[in-house]
């Protein structure tokens, strides 16, 4: 089963992206290289809770 995470910037800590993934086929955290519309650049997002 899919289930919805969030995606949050790591400079600016705004939640910027919605994003589902496969828990039982990839357990650890996503982190992926997204622009961020704060910052206004592209900024390393992490999985939040």
């Amino acid at each position: 089963m899919r289930t919805r995470i969030t995606l949050a910037c790591t400079e600016c800590k705004q939640r910027n992206y919605n994003k589902t993934k496969e828990k039982r086929l990839h357990p650890e955290r996503l982190e992926t290289k997204k622009y961020c519309r704060f910052c206004k650049r592209h900024t390393i997002h992490k999985e939040t809770k």
